[in-house]
This record gives C-alpha cells, structure tokens and sequence, in this order.
C-alpha cells in the first residue's frame, strides 16, 4: 500500500539522519565527520573540508586535514575556527592538526543530553509519519476504497513499524551515549 510505503520510507529516513547528526557529536575521539557540518568560501563556494582536503586520524584524539592547495591551508582555519565545534586548529603550513581534549564530566553530561534531545526529535518525526499514513488509511476508508477491517489491519501494521522504529532509535542513542561516557 502506498502510504505505508510512503511512511515507512520516511521513518527509515529519520533513522539515517539520526545517525548521520550523532556522527558530527565530538566524543573525545577524533572523528572526521565534526567536520561535516563547516563548509569554507572556497573561490565564492561553500564547498566541505573534505571535499578540498585528505582527511585522516593520525591518533586516537588527533585529527589531520591536509589541503589539496596550499592556498586553501588558510581558508580551512579560518572556517574551523569560526564553527561551533570549541577546537582551535593548528597550522604548520602544509597541514591542519585538530587535538581534541578529553572530556569533562559535565561536558559528557552536555553531550548525553544533546544526544537524548535528538532522539526525542527523532521519535516525534516518526509518531508524525504514522500519523500521516493512519490519516490516509481513514481518509480511503472514508471513500470506500479499503474496508474497516483493512483500516485495523493497516492501523495494527503502521503501529508495529513505528514501535519497531522507536526501539531502533533508542538502539542508536544508547550507543551514543555509551561512546560518549567511555572514552
């Protein structure tokens, strides 16, 4: 059916995104995916740290991005810098080193609580999905299209695959959260 199709499709999307944003949550690790989120006025474009630069961890808390032009060696600072990620870079002329710090007690507590928001977030996206789908179902019920059994079933199915949703949701911050509070 289409709306499940359609619903189930947008969940899945919720999860990947969920994913994707806790990649760019500084652990304590370097992780190259902080960056992610700066894009540097490259020639008049925004254009991403890694797609102008290599990017690789040298150590464990040690982040090198190294320009493909030495010219772009400064405009990747400068961006680093200006983002909301709380490192200062250091330049040696042919590449940036990022050390990241390791976390405060209170810092973690900070991040743990940012991560729980984004699956709240998360969550209601999904509950809005459902919604969506269970509001198609009654509207093709209302126009005879399905019967009232095919409503319950479909209601029964879409609520299963959100509960299935959910629990992947709290899968995915319970790791966060355990990355987080052990490094």
């Amino acid at each position: 059916m289409e709306a499940m199709k359609h619903a189930k499709e947008k969940m899945e999307k919720v999860i990947a995104g969920l994913e994707k944003e806790f990649t760019t949550i500084r652990a304590g690790r370097a992780n190259p995916g902080v960056l992610d989120k700066i894009s540097v006025d490259y020639y008049g474009t925004p254009t991403q740290i890694n797609a102008m630069a290599a990017v690789s961890v040298a150590e464990a808390r040690i982040l090198v991005i190294s320009p493909w032009e030495a010219s772009a060696l400064k405009l990747i600072e400068k961006a680093i810098l200006a983002s909301d990620i709380g490192i200062n870079p250091t330049n040696d002329g042919k590449s940036i080193r990022i050390v990241f710090p390791s976390l405060t007690e209170e810092r973690r507590k900070e991040l743990v609580k940012q991560v729980h928001t984004y699956g709240e977030n998360a969550k209601v996206a999904v509950r809005n999905a459902r919604r969506d789908a269970v509001e198609k179902f009654k509207a093709m019920k209302k126009s005879s299209e399905i019967t009232e059994d095919d409503l319950k079933d479909n209601e029964k199915e879409i609520q299963k695959l959100t509960d299935d949703c959910i629990k992947k949701i709290d899968e995915v911050c319970k790791v966060k959260e355990k990355e987080i509070m052990t490094v």
